[in-house]
């Protein structure tokens, strides 16, 4: 099974947090726009070619010991390009509350995987067990 190291998983996460709390802070959702490329870029490539990952590997020496499994990556990456999509959409038909709430969900979930507690890993997990037709809770 292919792996990132979490330094890179990071610094993802470190620059969604940084281009969300600035596209609140200026109130520009073009810097919401910039991130969905990012992340787009990033989740066509495999994550070679994220801007923050390309930026970490220049600044950070050496990949880490800890890691993460590429499936559950590309799974988080997917939940940050569904939410940026969704505020970017929102935000075009003038529903800025909407396009803040999905932002929102995006920093959050950001943020709380920074702080150690991936919400992503929980989602995805609760998508492995239905697709394997497990209730959850069921032992």
């Amino acid at each position: 099974m292919r792996e990132v190291p979490m330094r890179y998983v990071k610094a993802n996460q470190t620059g969604i947090v940084l281009f969300v709390v600035l596209s609140f802070f200026f109130q520009q959702s073009w810097i919401l726009a910039a991130l969905w490329i990012i992340q787009v870029v990033g989740l066509a490539s495999g994550g070679k070619f994220n801007l923050f990952v390309l930026i970490a590997k220049l600044v950070l020496k050496g990949k880490g010991e800890e890691t993460q499994s590429a499936e559950l990556q590309r799974f988080n990456n997917t939940l940050a390009v569904l939410f940026l999509t969704l505020a970017l959409v929102s935000l075009a038909f003038g529903w800025q509350i909407v396009g803040y709430v999905f932002s929102a969900f995006l920093l959050t979930a950001a943020s709380a995987a920074l702080l150690g507690y991936c919400i992503g890993c929980t989602v995805y997990f609760w998508y492995k067990q239905f697709r394997a037709g497990r209730r959850i809770g069921q032992h």
